[in-house]
């Protein structure tokens, strides 16, 4: 992720979300997945979708040199989905999180962006582990973060947060 901050897959162009993205921000986190696994932002609008990147990815992006990433297919620059590294106040470690749009899970595009996240973490922010953290009922995510190598640690909550989660734990040891 350094340089122009931009990673690559072979089907994919993996870069940091930015404002003209607000638009893609928007439908996905008004997507009932989104809602139901990660929560309502009470996002309605392309400016509070803005605003929303402005006030949460700018400002770790700055801090930590990475954050919430747009995928886009190369083939079409469509946009699916996004993943990236976050780093939660009150948390040692950082922590992987996706979200793609209904038409576009099921399709390797999480597997794929992961994994270059994660190599990513390691080799250009000398990151040691990374956690991730979803609910006991989202199987899918589950199941991602297993085949991604991560193992169940316990239950934890974020910062921002109640709601008790599964949190997942890998070394970044490849």
């Amino acid at each position: 992720m350094e340089g122009d901050n931009t990673l690559q897959t072979k089907r994919l162009n993996i870069r940091p979300v930015d404002v003209e993205d607000a638009p893609f921000i928007l439908e996905l986190m008004n997507t009932p997945k989104w809602i139901k696994n990660i929560g309502d932002r009470n996002v309605r609008t392309v400016e509070a979708a803005a605003d929303y990147i402005k006030e949460k990815a700018f400002p770790q992006l700055k801090t930590h040199g990475y954050g919430n990433n747009v995928i886009i297919r190369k083939d079409d620059n469509i946009k699916p989905g996004t993943c990236g590294l976050y780093h939660r106040e009150d948390r040692d470690d950082a922590d992987i999180g996706f979200a793609f749009l209904p038409e576009y899970i099921g399709k390797g595009y999480a597997f794929e962006a992961s994994n270059e996240i994660m190599i990513a973490a390691k080799k250009d922010y000398d990151l040691k582990e990374l956690s991730g953290y979803t609910l006991k009922e989202n199987l899918a995510s589950r199941k991602l973060l297993e085949r991604l190598g991560f193992k169940l640690k316990g239950i934890g909550k974020l910062p921002s947060s109640d709601e008790e989660l599964l949190h997942y734990y890998r070394l970044l040891d490849f």
